[in-house]
Parts: structure tokens; sequence; C-alpha cells
């Protein structure tokens, strides 16, 4: 047995197709980005009052998943903290990761070298103590809160409208905010005092096209593969696929270094087409199964009512067949029902994540209606569902 665990390591240690396979993760920051300059440059003239030790004015910055958004202001933030030695910090909270209003002041406390209790401090508690720390820090502060649309749907918005008042209680103007979110109508669900103060600035990122997606992916390639291993037909089939999902450069790296895995589990010499279309599908029901795990169980619900009224031909359906669907499933399980309106939102939902399409469509004198399809395999869906949670079991079998 312990000679298959060498083999692998072996095989792993003197690896035939990559380089460095970090170059590919979604986290790595590059020297360059292409195709991002004039948000870069956008960015960098808001923030550069920090050079003067001078608050600038707070950031709203909007695009879909994959367009470089969380890069380009780590990018900016990390270039100017090395130039302006010493006259500002920066503190980065991924607010669907640190996922609760005490853990997002707990980070911003001891990001601030304030420690603080795992849990066990009021909230009033953990703001008066974040307001003592700013107060006391000699230099400008500026708060990345990403994905913070997901944040506020969960919990509202009350967090970000105690933070937007900070400067009020210090002894002058030390925070700034840069809020993203991949929701563009994001900003119209906020308290408007809480809109006014925090919205200063907004950009919006577009997508990426396929052209773009094939020059990113070329250079991260440079530097993550071993030289020939590579074709440029599988680099173009990864760029296509990823503009055909609203241009995510995420999901393009995703499928690059995926299809270079599989090439190495099966010991080939070099990717090939046929793995990236493996990879696709490996990436897809990895994602749709970590989403389900952590919907809320209701959205579990509606989702099972989708599946169960889509056939094979993906028919399209109405928010109100769904909410009829859905009724009869929670009279099934035993359990109290959400409002229509309630599920039409977390139809909204699921669509924002890829898991569902919703597109309204005007019927003429039949007036608008909301129409619902899966966007992924409904068997991926059905399985994520019963390893969720084994209720769902009964309802598919």
């Amino acid at each position: 047995m312990s000679d298959i665990i060498d083999e692998v390591i072996s095989s792993f240690r003197t690896s035939s197709i990559f380089v460095n396979r970090e170059y590919l993760m979604p986290d790595y920051i590059p020297d360059e980005l292409p195709h991002r300059e004039d948000q870069i440059r956008k960015i960098a003239s808001i923030l550069a009052p920090l050079y003067r030790e001078e608050k600038p004015n707070n950031i709203f910055i909007y695009g879909l998943t994959g367009t470089g958004k969380t890069a380009v202001v780590k990018f900016v933030l990390s270039r100017f903290h090395k130039k302006f030695l010493g006259k500002f910090k920066y503190i980065y909270i991924n607010t669907r990761q640190i996922d609760t209003p005490y853990r997002v002041l707990a980070d911003l406390l001891e990001s601030l070298d304030v420690k603080v209790p795992f849990t066990g401090l009021s909230i009033a508690e953990l703001y008066r103590r974040l307001v003592k720390a700013i107060r006391e820090y000699d230099s400008q502060v500026v708060i990345v809160l990403d994905e913070i649309d997901a944040f506020v749907k969960r919990y509202n918005d009350d967090i970000l409208y105690k933070l937007s008042r900070i400067n009020s209680e210090v002894n002058r103007s030390k925070v700034s905010f840069i809020g993203i979110t991949n929701d563009v109508k994001f900003v119209d669900l906020l308290d408007p005092r809480v809109k006014s103060s925090l919205s200063e600035e907004e950009i919006v990122f577009p997508p990426y096209n396929a052209e773009e997606l094939e020059d990113i992916l070329t250079k991260r390639a440079q530097m993550a593969f071993r030289p020939g291993v590579l074709p440029d037909n599988v680099i173009r089939l990864c760029a296509a696929l990823a503009a055909r999902e609203h241009g995510d450069a995420r999901r393009a790296l995703d499928l690059l270094r995926v299809a270079g895995e599989i090439a190495e589990r099966l010991k080939d010499s070099k990717v090939k087409e046929e793995y990236v279309h493996l990879a696709k599908e490996e990436i897809e029901r990895d994602r749709v199964r970590d989403i389900i795990l952590t919907l809320p169980f209701h959205s579990k619900l509606v989702l099972t009512a989708v599946a169960s009224m889509s056939s094979e031909d993906n028919v399209v359906l109405t928010t109100g067949a769904v909410y009829e669907t859905y009724l009869n499933i929670c009279k099934k399980l035993g359990v109290e029902p959400i409002t229509q309106r309630r599920v039409s939102d977390i139809i909204n939902e699921l669509d924002m994540v890829g898991i569902l399409t919703a597109k309204v469509v005007n019927r003429g004198r039949y007036g608008k209606t909301k129409e619902i399809g899966l966007a992924v395999d409904k068997n991926i869906i059905v399985k994520s569902l019963i390893e969720s949670d084994s209720r769902f079991a009964d309802l598919w079998g």
C-alpha cells in the first residue's frame, strides 16, 4: 500500500504538465492585469489622496463574477501600500466567507491589533471598540468589503449603516470604504442614508470577451505550464467556453487548470480539448454541489420545485407555476411556506449564482412574466439536494 502512496507523491513531485499551477488560481494577483487598465486608473485616481494622508471617496464596484473586480482592487491597494509606506492601512474582508456581523467587526478589530473573543460580546460593544481603535490609529484606513450583496441580503444593512457613520465618531475622517458586488442593482436595496454615504464613486466592470480571455490565459499559461504541453486550440476553447458564460476569467482559469490536472492524472504529455470538456463537467458538478450545500432550506425547496417541473428539454416555467409546486412540496414535508414574493426573490438569487435562468419577457397584451429554467444539469442538482438534506431523498424517490 505504501508503494501506491510513494508512486502518487513521486508523480506529483515531477509533473510533466505544470511548472507552477498557483499561477492559475483565482486568488493569484499577477504583476499586470490586461484589459483592466481603465479600471486601474480610475480606482488609483480616487485613492490618490492617500498619498497626502487624506481620506479618499468611498467606492462601489459592480460587475459579474470573474470580471477582475477583486484582483484590480487588491492590485491597486498593494501597489499604493508599497509606495506610500506607513501612510494608510487597508483591510480586506470577503463577507461571504466572514459571514456574520460579529465576525466582520471582530476581523476589523483584529486587523487593527485589537484582540476580541471569538464570541460573547454584543455588536454594540464590538462597534464601540472599533471606534476607539480607529480613533487611536494614526493613519488612514481603507476597508474593502467584498461580495457585500450576499451579506446584506442575509443580515440587512445595519452593519453598513454603523460603519458609514464611523467617521463622525472619530476625531477626523480616517475611514474609506470599497464595496464590491456582483449585483448591479444592489445599491438600490440599501437604506438611503447608507447609499448616500457609501456610494460616492461607482465603477462598473464589463465582462471579458473571448479575445481578452484568450490573452489573459496565454499570459498565465506561459508561467504555469511546461513548454510544449498546451496547444493553442486548448486555450481558445477555454476562452470561448468562459466567454459564453458572461466573460468569467475565473471560470476560464479553472477550466485550464483542471484540464491540466486531468492530463496529469492520466499521465498524458499534452493537454487536449477533450480534457477541457471533462474539466467543464467536473467544475460544474463541484460548483453546483458547493452552492446547494450552503443554500437556506426554502431556497432548496424552490430549486426542487423548478427541477421537478423541468423536463430534459429544459421547459421554461413561470413564477406562479413554480410557486404552486413549491406549496405542494411544503405540504408534503409539513413545513410552513413563504410568500410568493419571497420565492420570486429566491429565484433571482439562484439566477445570480448561475443555477437557474430567470428573465422577464413581454407577452404583449398578456403583460410581462418571468420565464424560469435550469442553468445546469438536472441530475447534478438532484444529487446535490439529496446529499445536502436526507428529506429530499423522499421527494425524488
